[in-house]
C-alpha cells in the first residue's frame, strides 16, 4: 500500500496494514439505501440528490491568536475574537441553478438569474430583416428589458441553437416570413411554445412576460 507520511510532498510505500498499522477497531461499512430505518430516530431514510452552494468553516480562535486580534470579554478582559469563514460561492451557485434547470437542449435559466431577459434573432440577413430586428433590439432596450441582439452572420437554425444552449429565457425572432405580415415570433426557451406579436406590441408583451 502507498499512504501518506504526515509530510507534505512525502508519501510511504510497501505499507502492511497488520505489520505497521496499529487499529484500534475494524468496521463493515456500506452504503445506506433508501427506506432503512434510521440509526437515531428509527424512521424510514429517503435518499435525495443534493448540492453543495455554500460552506462554513468554525476557526475558532487559532488565527485570531496568530494575528494579535483581541476584543474586551464582559469582565474587560482582553481575548483573542472567535472567527467562521461563511461562503456563498458564484461558481457553486451557478452550478446549482444549472443542474436543477437544464434539458437535452442546453442550459434553461430562470428569468431571476438569467444573463439576458431576451434574445432579439434576425433569421436572415436582408435589410429589412436587420433593420427591423435592431429596432425591436433598441425599443426592448430602452423599456427596460435585458436584450441582446445576435446579428452574426449565421443560419439562423445556428443561431436558435446557442440561444436554447445558453439558455435566454425569451427569443424574439424577426423572420422574412412573418415580417411581412408585420408579425415576430416569440418563444419560451422553458416551454418551447412560440407564438406571432404584431411587431408594434413585441416591447410590451416581452416586458410582460418577463416582469410576471
Amino acid at each position: 500500500m502507498f499512504t501518506g507520511a504526515n509530510s507534505d510532498g512525502v508519501h510511504l510505500r510497501g505499507v502492511d496494514v497488520g505489520r505497521d498499522i496499529s487499529v484500534g477497531t475494524w468496521a463493515d461499512l456500506r452504503e445506506v439505501t433508501a427506506g432503512e430505518p434510521c440509526p437515531r430516530c428509527g424512521e424510514p431514510l429517503r435518499v435525495v440528490r443534493a448540492i453543495e452552494i455554500g460552506h462554513i468553516f468554525k476557526l475558532g480562535d487559532r488565527y485570531a491568536r496568530a494575528l494579535g486580534a483581541e476584543v474586551l470579554d464582559p469582565d474587560g478582559k482582553q481575548v483573542p475574537i472567535i472567527m467562521g469563514s461563511y461562503g456563498i460561492g458564484v461558481e457553486r451557485a451557478m452550478a446549482a441553478i444549472v443542474e436543477t434547470h437544464h434539458d437535452e437542449r442546453g442550459i434553461v435559466w430562470p428569468l431571476s438569474v438569467a444573463p439576458f431577459h431576451v434574445a432579439v434573432v434576425p433569421a436572415q440577413t436582408t435589410d429589412d430583416v436587420t433593420a427591423a430586428a435592431e429596432d425591436v433590439y433598441a425599443n426592448l432596450a430602452a423599456a427596460g428589458v435585458e436584450v441582446v441582439i445576435d446579428d452574426r452572420a449565421e443560419r439562423a437554425g445556428v443561431k436558435f441553437r446557442d440561444v436554447e444552449l445558453t439558455g435566454i429565457p425569451y427569443r424574439v425572432t424577426i423572420g422574412r416570413r412573418a415580417l411581412a405580415e408585420g408579425m415576430a415570433e416569440v418563444t419560451a426557451r422553458a416551454t418551447g411554445e412560440t407564438e406571432k406579436v404584431p411587431l408594434d406590441a413585441v416591447v410590451a408583451h416581452v416586458r410582460s412576460l418577463v416582469n410576471a
